[in-house]
């Protein structure tokens, strides 16, 4: 098979019924598997609308599934891979990135008009990355069957369509009705869209597949499109997740190991606009250690560390802790507390900002005596440092600036810390091993826990994870079928699914 692939050139799109979906984790699956057979493999997302997000080394800030989906190709992430990052800052209004720059804030209305002024710019990205590439996984957004989106669409249909992508549709049979999400999907859409659907993939089913089988033949029966896969449940795939939806509102994140002693219980606050909730997921995987989003304040009453994470609306979220008494609980815990970027900027005394909510002067949680100024220049770093004696590296994307620190930094010259609270705008800090290691024995230290880290590589439980996505793609789907499609793009003759929708819908 290697040798047949090495020449193959092509690309394809997946889209999904929903979010969360599984349109991230197929896209990274097949990256690895076409990676592992010698080809020349990267991913695309046209249009991202995600918090999670991540700095390339040429200083650009793209959608963090982007970089993990390059990281599935052996690839280094880059700006081309997700040219358009929309970063909502409410439920109205998103900070919009092109090719890794922020230029602008729009609404919802608005950025309807614009997307078709950025539709060049995704379309010659993507044709710069099939010239310089053998193959171009795309993912969609959402769903293409938001039927009131697809007039300016450039991330699902309008993305295929210019670009004549055959487009595979995933759906998430765990949370039932999956048949009629597929066969909907297909219904809704006009027949120059529903030409280019080229078949299904079945994500997320726990059991016998064979009893999937009477349905995959009605579907195909239905659609004239077939199945090519049914991917089965994982529960050990958690790492890196792209959606909120990924996230409970209240839960426990990953899948806690049994402790070498004691556990260490770790809170981390689910602000409103959480971003790089990531952050927390290299804690998770430590034996002994249970992270656990939390929205309410009697749940820090069992809490041995805080973590404050990253917030794509610093003031506002702020706000929301006073409002729902966490400001208050985090003030009275006496235990070691961590925040990351947002939540450092919160533990200050005294936020400005007229940057990104306008609301001027605003007093911090006032645990570190560090004064913050947001500036209208985003910071988007790739550093390298040390902190307590351990060699780290990050990644850094905030508005916000110190301006003045009455305490020692946590690396070189950056960050803050004291007795018992760390702040630092460093994104990834706790990927790295060994630092973590230290920063949980003083967090066990502080709560009076007997606790022991394990020795957890962090880097390599991602690509373990990687590499299964990798096997499930191999071993579940029909690979023949899909590189087919990757080498001749979307069957001729496909039957239109009526009702269908108008030609043009305004």
């Amino acid at each position: 098979m290697m040798a047949a692939l090495a020449s193959m050139r092509g690309a394809m799109l997946i889209c999904g019924t929903t979010s969360d979906a599984g349109k991230s984790v197929l896209v990274a699956g097949l990256c690895r598997f076409l990676a592992r057979q010698g080809v020349d493999v990267v991913p695309f997302k046209a249009q991202n609308m995600s918090n999670n997000s991540f700095v390339t080394l040429d200083g650009g800030e793209i959608g963090r599934a982007q970089a993990v989906q390059a990281r599935a190709a052996f690839k280094e992430p880059s700006v081309r891979f997700n040219p358009v990052l929309l970063k909502p800052g409410s439920d109205r209004t998103s900070q919009v990135v092109v090719l890794g720059q922020a230029v602008g804030e729009v609404s919802a209305l608005s950025y309807r008009e614009r997307k078709q002024q950025l539709l060049g710019t995704v379309l010659s990205t993507l044709d710069g990355l099939r010239r310089d590439h053998e193959v171009v996984i795309c993912e969609g957004a959402g769903s293409p069957a938001e039927i009131n989106l697809r007039a300016n669409d450039i991330a699902n249909m309008g993305l295929a369509v210019h670009a004549n992508l055959p487009v595979l549709v995933v759906g998430d049979i765990d949370r039932g009705g999956v048949f009629a999400h597929l066969f909907g999907t297909v219904a809704v859409l006009d027949a120059a869209d529903q030409a280019l659907i080229s078949g299904f993939v079945v994500n997320k089913f726990r059991g016998d597949a064979r009893l999937l089988e009477p349905g995959l033949h009605q579907l195909r029966a239905l659609t004239g499109r077939p199945v090519l896969g049914v991917l089965p449940w994982r529960e050990e795939l958690w790492l890196d997740a792209e959606d909120s939806l990924s996230y409970n509102a209240d839960g426990v994140i990953g899948r806690p190991q049994p402790p070498v002693r004691d556990w260490l219980r770790v809170a981390v606050i689910r602000l409103p606009r959480i971003s790089n909730a990531t952050d927390v997921e290299a804690l998770a995987c430590e034996p002994g250690v249970s992270v656990r989003f939390v929205t309410e304040p009697s749940r820090l009453a069992d809490a041995d560390l805080v973590v404050l994470p990253g917030s794509k609306a610093t003031v506002s979220d702020l706000a929301w802790l006073r409002e729902t008494g966490l400001a208050q609980a985090i003030g009275r815990f006496d235990g070691p507390v961590l925040g990351i970027c947002g939540g450092f900027q919160m533990l200050s005394k005294r936020i400005e900002d007229d940057v990104e909510s306008g609301r001027g002067t605003v007093d911090g949680l006032g645990l570190l005596d560090v004064d913050i100024r947001f500036q209208p220049r985003k910071t988007l770093a790739t550093p390298s440092g040390t902190a307590w004696d351990e060699p780290v590296t990050g990644y850094e994307i905030h508005h916000g600036q110190v301006v003045r620190s009455g305490e020692t930094p946590l690396i070189g010259d950056e960050g803050a810390q004291t007795e018992r609270v760390l702040g630092t705008h460093w994104h990834g800090l706790l990927e790295n091993d060994a630092f973590r290691r230290r920063f949980l024995l003083w967090a066990a230290e502080r709560a009076g826990r007997d606790f022991a880290p394990g020795e957890v590589s962090f880097q390599a439980a991602r690509e373990a994870q990687l590499d299964l996505l990798g096997d499930l793609v191999a071993d579940h789907l029909d690979t023949k079928a899909v590189i087919d499609l990757l080498e001749r793009g979307a069957p001729a003759g496909l039957p239109f699914v009526p009702p269908g929708a108008p030609a043009a819908v305004e």
